[in-house]
C-alpha cells in the first residue's frame, strides 16, 4: 500500500478584512548530506583548484625525477671501516730481554730501538768468528804463495828436462861418430899390424940365410911390435867410444824420465791451485760466519720498521724470546697508510670503477672527507674466510655477496693520527 499524505488547507481571507502581509519566507537550506556533496563539487569545479592540482602534480613529478636522479647517482653502504697497515714486530734471535723502551699506544719513529736482548753470547760468538776468519785468511795466503813458486819451479824442471834430453841426444850422436872413427883406426892399425907381422916373418927367413943385416931385421921387429901396439890402442879407443855411446844413451833415458816427471807439472799445479782455492773458500766461509755473527749481534736490538703507534705489546723485561716470536705491532697513522675498505653488494658494483669520487663520513669524528675509489678486490670477502663455502655440496641458497672496495682519501683531507683502523665509515661513491 502506498502511504497517504494529508493536505492541510490554508484559511482563505475574509472579504473586507485587512490582511496583514506576511513576510516572504526565507529559502530553506538543503539537508546536510546534500550540502556536503555540493561543497567538494564546487571546490573541484573551481578553475583555480584545477590549475593548482596540475601544478602540484608537475612539482611532484619534477621533485621525484630529481630525487630519483640523486639516489641513482651514488652507491653507499654502512659495511665499511678505516683500514691500514699492521706491521708486526718479532724477534730475530733468541735471548733474554733486558730492556723495554716503549709502551702501548706510544708513537715511535722508524729506527727507534724498541727492545734490547742480552748481547753477551752474541759478542762472544763474534769474537770467535773473527779469530777463525783471521786463521783461515792466513792459511789461504800461504796456499796462494805456493802457487807462483811451484809454477816457476815446474817450468824450470820442464825446461831443464827438455835440455837434458837434447844434450843426451847430441852426446849419443857425437859418441857414435867418434866410435865410427875409432873403428876405422882399428881397421887401419890391424892392416898395418898384419903387414908388419908378415914383414917380420920374411925378414926372419932372410936373417937366417944371412941375406940381410941384423939391423934391418931389428927394424922389422920394432915395426911389428909398434904395429901390434897401435892395433891394441886403436881397439881400446874404439871400446872407449862404445862405452861413451852407452853412457850417452843412459843419460838420454834419464833425461826422458825427468821430462816425463816434469810433464806432470800441470797436474801438480792444478792440485796446488785447488788447495789454494780450498783454503780461500774456507776463508770465505769463515767470513760469512763472521758476518752472520755480527748480524745476530745487531738483531739483539729490535728496532721499529716504520713510524707509527705501538699496539698489542706482549713482551716484558725478563722474558725469554725465540726467533719469530711476536712482541708488538706498529700501526702507521699517516695519510699514506690509511684508507677505507667498503664492502659493497655485488649488485652495487655494476657502474663502479677506480677513480670515481667518494664522500666518507667517519662516525668517530663526525666529519665527511673526500676521497676516490682506488681499486676493487679480486674476489668476494667470503673467499678469503677461513672456511669458504662450498656451493657444490648440500642445498644451495643464493646470497648476495659483498666485494671489498678500497677507497683512499684525497691528499690533505685528513691529519696525521686523526683516524684509526677499525673506525666505522659510511662511504658514498658517486657513480654518475
Amino acid at each position: 500500500m502506498e502511504p497517504t499524505s494529508s493536505v492541510v488547507a490554508e484559511p482563505k481571507p475574509q472579504p473586507g478584512t485587512r490582511t496583514q502581509q506576511s513576510p516572504s519566507p526565507e529559502p530553506q537550506s538543503p539537508p546536510n548530506g546534500e550540502a556536503r556533496y555540493r561543497r567538494p563539487t564546487a571546490f573541484l569545479s573551481s578553475p583555480r583548484t584545477k590549475w593548482g592540482l596540475i601544478l602540484g602534480g608537475l612539482v611532484i613529478l619534477v621533485v621525484g625525477f630529481f630525487l630519483w636522479r640523486y639516489f641513482a647517482s651514488y652507491e653507499s653502504t654502512d659495511d665499511a671501516q678505516i683500514d691500514g697497515h699492521v706491521n708486526s714486530v718479532s724477534a730475530r734471535v733468541n735471548g733474554h730481554v733486558i730492556e723495554l723502551n716503549v709502551q702501548d699506544n706510544q708513537y715511535v719513529e722508524k729506527g727507534t730501538v724498541l727492545v734490547e736482548i742480552d748481547p753477551a753470547d752474541y759478542e762472544v760468538a763474534v769474537a770467535q768468528a773473527r779469530a777463525e776468519y783471521a786463521d783461515a785468511q792466513a792459511q789461504a795466503a800461504a796456499a796462494g804463495i805456493n802457487v807462483p813458486i811451484t809454477d816457476v819451479s815446474t817450468s824450470s824442471q820442464v825446461s831443464g828436462a827438455r835440455g837434458g834430453v837434447s844434450g843426451a841426444q847430441a852426446g849419443i850422436a857425437a859418441a857414435r861418430q867418434q866410435y865410427e872413427a875409432a873403428k876405422s883406426q882399428v881397421a887401419e892399425a890391424d892392416a898395418n899390424n898384419t903387414k908388419a907381422q908378415n914383414d917380420l916373418l920374411r925378414y926372419k927367413q932372410l936373417i937366417d940365410k944371412q941375406e940381410i943385416s941384423q939391423q934391418q931385421y931389428d927394424q922389422a921387429v920394432d915395426s911389428a911390435q909398434a904395429a901390434a901396439a897401435t892395433l891394441q890402442a886403436a881397439r881400446a879407443n874404439a871400446d872407449a867410444y862404445a862405452a861413451q855411446i852407452k853412457q850417452a844413451e843412459s843419460k838420454l833415458e834419464q833425461a826422458n824420465a825427468d821430462l816425463r816427471t816434469a810433464g806432470n807439472a800441470p797436474q801438480t799445479m792444478r792440485a796446488i791451485r785447488a788447495r789454494a782455492q780450498s783454503a780461500q773458500a774456507v776463508a770465505d766461509q769463515k767470513k760469512a760466519a763472521l758476518d752472520q755473527a755480527e748480524l745476530n749481534l745487531e738483531y739483539t736490538k729490535v728496532i721499529a720498521p716504520v713510524s707509527g703507534a705501538v699496539s698489542n705489546r706482549t713482551v716484558e723485561v725478563g722474558q725469554n724470546v725465540q726467533p719469530g716470536q711476536g712482541m708488538m705491532v706498529i700501526i702507521p697513522l699517516d695519510e699514506a697508510n690509511i684508507w677505507v675498505t667498503a664492502n659493497f653488494k655485488e649488485t652495487q658494483l655494476r657502474q663502479m670503477k677506480p677513480g670515481q669520487p667518494a664522500e666518507l663520513k667517519v662516525d668517530a669524528t663526525g666529519k665527511t672527507y673526500k676521497g676516490h675509489v682506488d681499486s676493487i678486490a679480486g674476489a668476494s670477502g667470503e673467499r678469503f674466510s677461513l672456511l669458504p663455502p662450498e656451493n657444490a655440496t648440500g642445498n644451495y641458497v643464493k646470497v648476495v655477496q659483498r666485494i671489498p672496495v678500497k677507497i683512499v682519501f684525497d691528499k690533505g683531507e685528513i691529519r696525521s693520527h686523526e683516524l684509526r683502523p677499525g673506525m666505522s665509515v659510511e662511504p658514498k661513491v658517486w657513480i654518475q
